[in-house]
């Protein structure tokens, strides 16, 4: 936890990870935490089960599993930190936050979506990208129905049951019905997740902001485009009413 300058307490910020990384994100996490706390934010950085130094192994990870991680983490931070509560998820980080919606909607005050992941059929079932078809094209798919787990950039491996979650969820749905102020950040040459999905998706929302970083690919591709993120989550997120 990155504890807030308590003399100017702004409220309380959880972050999400994406998929087969941790707490850290790569280490955009972390900076982008150590910048909330200085303008007054208490930040929650934690890694989902199967990820990083959490309990479980990467095969027992899903989608259900990780809505209670969040869920158990939102209350703790309540618990410890009570006041104006953001999540700001990544990539896949943003499924279990989006279908945690209806739920959060009361307790949440703002939401940042870096890269999301909101269609699991284009980005995973029927993947449209370069990442999703090498990874959860026809060959990977046939790996999994016959070994039980496919492995996603060869090193983080998946089962059988967050594949068939993937059929069964609609982040897109629970997002777009969503009235908590959000931002949504993406890079316009992702090759993982689906820019034009998530601009769709912002534009067509109530209270919903969307910045793209230009030329970047997924993650923010260099420490300049991953400090532009940061700084348009930054500055959203202490704009008017949000301080």
């Amino acid at each position: 936890m990155h504890t807030a300058d308590t003399s100017r307490a702004r409220g309380t910020v959880v972050q999400a990870h994406g998929i087969t990384v941790d707490k850290d994100e790569g280490g955009m996490f972390v900076r982008l935490a150590e910048r909330l706390a200085k303008a007054g934010f208490t930040v929650i950085r934690f890694s989902f089960r199967g990820h990083g130094k959490s309990d479980g192994a990467p095969e027992g990870v899903t989608i259900a599993g990780e809505m209670l991680d969040l869920q158990a983490v939102v209350k703790h931070a309540m618990e410890v930190a009570p006041g104006p509560l953001a999540v700001i998820a990544a990539s896949f980080g943003a499924v279990p936050t989006a279908l945690l919606l209806p739920t959060l909607e009361m307790q949440l005050h703002r939401l940042v979506l870096w890269n999301p992941v909101l269609d699991l059929d284009h980005t995973f079932l029927h993947p449209e990208l370069p990442w999703g078809t090498k990874n959860f094209g026809p060959g990977p798919q046939r790996q999994l129905h016959e070994q039980g787990r496919l492995l996603i950039d060869d090193e983080f491996p998946i089962g059988q049951v967050l594949w068939q979650e993937l059929a069964r969820y609609d982040p897109l749905k629970e997002f777009s019905r969503s009235q908590v102020p959000a931002l949504v950040i993406h890079g316009d040459h992702d090759s993982y997740v689906s820019y034009d999905i998530a601009r769709a998706a912002a534009e067509e929302r109530n209270h919903t902001e969307f910045r793209t970083i230009e030329g970047s690919d997924h993650g923010f591709d260099s420490r300049d485009r991953e400090d532009e993120a940061i700084g348009h989550t930054l500055t959203w997120l202490t704009a008017g009413d949000a301080a």
